[in-house]
């Protein structure tokens, strides 16, 4: 087992994967091929767009997505995916996750046999409520399937910010014995760098819910800021926030714990802390009542939060898990409700005890009064 402390007699050594192929040269895919190359690997980067695989080659840079950002020399791009693909021993899936599905099967047909994929991209799907591993899955077949995850902005991860993510896969019965030798291990030692500082689990569920509902979440703390409301209501949003995310982890067969990790509270803090994320950007913007159309200045942006709003409710839903913030943004994101009656609601919501273990409901008196609040200066 890995521990803590580099002196401990327990520490073990793991065989990293040589040679990564990364699919999908967006920002965060090109971030972490810059990383695993930083990390020594054998890194190609599949692009599809011929100007952003030849500006890496010849300029090592992604003008288009991390401009102004040097990659490692020894990085190398193709617009080929059977030649990304030829010889990997790991790869990285990192598209946007409406592609995963068309995308793994394309994969298929060039992944050589056993190889594991980590799916670097979070979200559930429509109408089948799968996660990313799950849908990959279906179209790969037998091959370990699992995901990198955590508080991670792809600019300050490719500039060496310290950063920190978590590799989750299902542990066989084979890895359960020889842990150090599971794909989660050996991914977690291949991009581990002196900046990127890697964390290994084997609650894949519990690390992909995390990563899907942070950005509704964060969505609805940029509408409660954009509307004039200050930290206490984003507090309040995160933490009440975290609980949902727990909650449905645990109906999906998850693990309570792992949200308090990196892919869960960590995450959920960055995104729903800085404009850098595009959810909490969107939410901003139609906190400030600018409408959907005209936000990002009128520019087609995928925010996966808004999706993933439906998705998430959809899948609670079938499991019997109540949400009242995701339900809470999703009704204004698709349901056309008011901003601010829609949060008036959740605040007067019943009272309830925090820890489960206290069964308790008590009508709540107050009655809805944030809209009268809504445009006060922080």
């Amino acid at each position: 087992m890995v521990s803590n402390s580099p002196s401990d007699s327990r520490e073990v050594h793991s065989k990293p994967y040589d040679r990564i192929a990364v699919v999908g040269a967006g920002a965060w895919g090109t971030a972490l091929a810059s990383v695993a190359a930083a990390a020594g690997r054998q890194v190609r980067l599949f692009g599809r767009d011929s100007d952003v695989v030849r500006a890496i080659n010849n300029q090592h840079e992604n003008p288009a997505y991390l401009s102004g950002v040097p990659l490692p020399e020894s990085l190398t791009a193709t617009n080929q995916l059977s030649e990304a693909l030829t010889g990997a021993d790991a790869v990285l899936m990192v598209v946007p996750s409406g592609a995963v599905r068309p995308v793994a099967a394309d994969l298929r047909a060039f992944l050589p046999p056993a190889t594991p994929v980590a799916v670097c991209t979070k979200g559930i799907e429509p109408t089948t409520g799968l996660l990313m591993s799950q849908v990959a899955a279906e179209e790969l077949g037998d091959v370990p399937v699992g995901t990198i995850s955590g508080p991670t902005f792809a600019r300050e991860t490719a500039l060496g910010h310290p950063t920190a993510a978590t590799v989750a896969f299902d542990f066989s019965h084979t890895d359960r014995l020889a842990p150090d030798e599971s794909p989660a291990a050996r991914l977690a030692v291949s991009m581990s760098t002196a900046f990127f500082k890697t964390y290994i689990s084997d609650d894949l569920v519990g690390v992909e819910i995390g990563g899907a509902i942070k950005n509704v979440i964060a969505i609805g703390c940029g509408m409660m800021t954009g509307a004039g409301f200050a930290e206490n209501t984003r507090a309040a949003l995160i933490t009440r926030g975290m609980d949902e995310m727990k909650a449905l982890a645990e109906a999906l067969g998850g693990r309570r714990e792992t949200v308090t990790g990196l892919a869960g509270a960590g995450d959920l803090t960055l995104t729903c802390s800085s404009q850098t994320s595009r959810n909490m950007s969107l939410g901003v913007q139609l906190g400030q009542g600018i409408p959907r159309t005209a936000c990002f200045d009128g520019r087609p942006v995928v925010v996966e939060g808004e999706a993933n709003a439906a998705s998430i409710i959809d899948l609670a839903g079938r499991v019997g898990v109540s949400m009242p913030i995701c339900e809470t943004v999703h009704a204004i994101l698709h349901g056309g409700a008011d901003l601010s009656h829609a949060f008036g609601d959740l605040w007067t919501r019943p009272i309830e005890a925090e820890p489960r273990a206290l069964d308790i409901s008590l009508r709540n008196p107050a009655q809805p009064k944030l809209r009268q609040l809504q445009g006060r200066q922080q």
